[in-house]
């Protein structure tokens, strides 16, 4: 099964980490990818940039499409990277993240994606992953 792992942090996760100590995080982050890929989890991981750098689209008013600069969402968390796994079940999935460093700083959702999904008419499916 295939599982979406989105990365919540609170705007001020880091708040008070000196750049060594945030290099630190990066690196333990960095090797933990390896060590999913490594087991043959890991399809990719990466960081997303500030919520200030994304863009909204939104076409559900007057059905044209509008473009609103982020941050958007009123939230107290913001996704700040994303993890796409491969795992057997989603207790194997959990339990890829028990050493995760990042978990120490953010909360970490785990939602495994559908594939059996298909038009509706033709019977296609959605095209797989792809690595580029």
């Amino acid at each position: 099964m295939k599982f979406l792992c989105l990365v919540h942090f609170e705007p001020d996760a880091f708040a008070g980490l000196s750049p060594q100590e945030m290099a630190r995080i990066d690196d333990a982050t960095i090797a933990h990818d390896h060590k999913l890929r490594d087991g043959g989890h890991l399809l990719i991981a990466s960081p997303l940039m500030a919520p200030e750098e994304s863009v909204n689209i939104d076409r559900r008013t007057r059905m044209k499409m509008e473009r609103l600069d982020g941050p958007f969402a009123e939230a107290k968390e913001m996704v700040g990277g994303f993890v796409l796994i491969e795992a057997a079940d989603m207790a194997e999935a959990v339990a890829l993240f028990d050493d995760d460093p990042i978990a120490a700083y953010a909360r970490v959702e785990i939602r495994p994606l559908m594939v059996e999904h298909r038009h509706s008419e033709t019977g296609v499916a959605r095209p797989d992953f792809e690595a580029r």
